[in-house]
């Protein structure tokens, strides 16, 4: 209803309020153009909404890994009883902390976070097991029912033909399902074969635990059936085969899938078949690998032996050395990346060649432990990780797969370090001087191709000191503000680490002179 205007404002003329359009979203309880009630948004508008939740796409994922492990456990128990599945699960056990500290070891220079590694061997331990266990079961059943007739001779190659040809397929694809998730909702974390390899293996690896746990279970339970004991056990053989003469087999199948997906990462976006099928050629490089090793079994001991020792160690060998090769070639692109922030100003000369060193980044921990405490140890850490990631965010975008959110996350990462630079840099400038001498000083900085050529003089200024500096009255302050000028330049004498400077390298070693920023 119209309400006559106050004494203080003049009566405006009434107007009718525009028609809704059919198809604009309306309010709850409007009446559209076709007489029906609105009663809410659309369904796919809601739908979107529900998806684009972060909190409750991961509590959904989590119930989805809990359902799936505790039907597992269910499954496991059932066919190993009680003390079987406690006696497998203890021996299952004692490799793990190995396998996870070998793709922790190789995925020392940018980690992953702990929640996509935890995810991986959730989705291996739960739901790819449940996949493999249930699918595996129906498909042997249907050969020892279709194909072969019901003796047990032909139960036996049943189930030989199931773990040749159906099982690596089951299990490739299901272990694969993870490597392909964290690829598309998490391709911030996905920078190339290492990443690939180290989330495969993960995932693995948790496979291996709880098929391991199965099989360890299933012997124990045979060998108190017929009263066998000690190292002629079948339970002892069982665990030297899959947990000391192989415990790299699964990861290493599906490490071939994560080599792929590692590929197709640095892929640009014109290279679309290769996006597509390089992990599709790795994935059947996988199932074949597995096929072959799963075979093996039937050619007897030394057929096994054979295979073991010409196949599976040469291809256990390579595929380490890929992975080293590929974790150095990511310390060279962190070098060469982080020269150009440090002749902008962000950081300081000694800092490119100590963050691409694995020894110099834990002499720069060691040393920040050791005068500042646990706490200064993990700020350097903290740093370096930041470092990392900015480095490797610029190479992603020299390559021509920038992500949507280049200069956002570039301006977060370089806060991050702006904020922690005053317990990092001398720690890290100390640390340099075990990788190469310190650089002498060079008159000029080079032209730098930055939108973010100069930081800021306080962390939270970046997004209002974004433009260059001619274009303010002022000129931008910059770190090297700090300094006075007859201050001596840092790269003639190395700080002494102890009492802590705050006062940062100049570039080049011209203190309290602003870098120039060409575009």
């Amino acid at each position: 209803m119209h309400q006559p205007a106050s004494p203080q404002q003049p009566q405006q003329p009434w107007q009718p309020a525009p028609p809704i359009p059919a198809y604009a979203q309306q309010p709850h309880g409007a009446v559209g153009p076709g007489g029906a009630s609105w009663s809410g948004p659309p369904r796919q508008t809601r739908w979107a909404a529900l998806w684009g939740n972060k909190a409750l796409r991961a509590t959904g994922l989590v119930v989805l890994l809990a359902l799936s492990g505790l039907v597992i456990l269910a499954l496991v128990r059932e066919q190993t009883g009680t003390k079987g599945f406690l006696v497998g699960l203890g021996l299952a056990t004692l490799p793990v902390p190995l396998l996870l500290a070998a793709f922790r070891w190789a995925d020392r220079v940018e980690p992953k976070p702990w929640r996509n590694l935890a995810f991986a061997f959730a989705w291996g331990a739960c739901a790819a097991t449940l996949v493999a266990l249930i699918a595996n079961g129906f498909a042997t059943q249907w050969l020892t029912t279709t194909i072969v007739e019901t003796s047990p001779d032909d139960e036996a190659d049943a189930d030989a033909w199931g773990a040749t040809f159906v099982a690596p397929v089951v299990e490739e694809s299901a272990k694969a399902a993870a490597v392909l998730l964290l690829f598309l909702f998490r391709r911030r974390d996905f920078n190339g074969i290492v990443d690939g390899v180290v989330v495969a293996g993960v995932t693995a690896t948790g496979f291996a635990f709880t098929e391991n746990i199965l099989y360890l279970g299933t012997a124990f339970v045979s060998d108190q059936e017929f009263g066998y004991s000690g190292l002629r056990s079948t339970t002892a053989a069982t665990f030297f085969i899959r947990a000391v003469m192989s415990p790299f087999a699964h990861p290493l199948f599906t490490a071939m899938t994560g080599v792929g997906f590692g590929l197709a990462a640095v892929a640009t976006q014109r290279q679309r078949a290769r996006r597509i099928l390089i992990p599709i050629a790795a994935l059947l490089a996988a199932m074949v690998l597995h096929g072959v090793w799963n075979g093996s079994a039937t050619f007897g001991g030394y057929g096994f032996l054979a295979v073991y020792a010409l196949f599976m160690v040469p291809l256990f060998g390579l595929l380490t050395w890929l992975t080293i090769w590929s974790r150095g070639n990511e310390l060279r692109a962190v070098g060469a990346q982080l020269t150009t922030y440090q002749a902008a100003g962000w950081l300081t000369p000694p800092e490119p060649p100590a963050l691409s060193s694995m020894r110099a980044r834990g002499i720069a921990r060691d040393l920040a432990r050791r005068s500042r405490g646990p706490a200064a140890a993990r700020t350097v850490g903290e740093y370096i990780a930041y470092a990392t990631s900015l480095a490797l965010l610029r190479q992603r975008a020299h390559r021509g797969i920038a992500d949507p959110d280049f200069s956002a996350r570039e301006r977060e990462l370089l806060q991050q370090l702006w904020q922690r630079r005053e317990v990092a840099q001398p720690a890290l400038a100390h640390a340099a001087l075990s990788v190469r001498p310190p650089r002498p000083p060079m008159p000029q900085p080079m032209p730098m191709p930055l939108a973010h050529a100069m930081p800021p003089a306080t962390p939270g200024s970046h997004a209002q000191h974004h433009p260059q500096p001619q274009h303010h009255a002022q000129p931008m302050p910059t770190p090297h503000a700090e300094t006075q000028a007859s201050a001596p330049a840092p790269h003639r004498q190395p700080p002494q680490y102890g009492p802590w400077s705050t006062q940062p390298y100049g570039p080049y070693g011209a203190p309290g002179r602003p870098p120039q920023s060409h575009l």
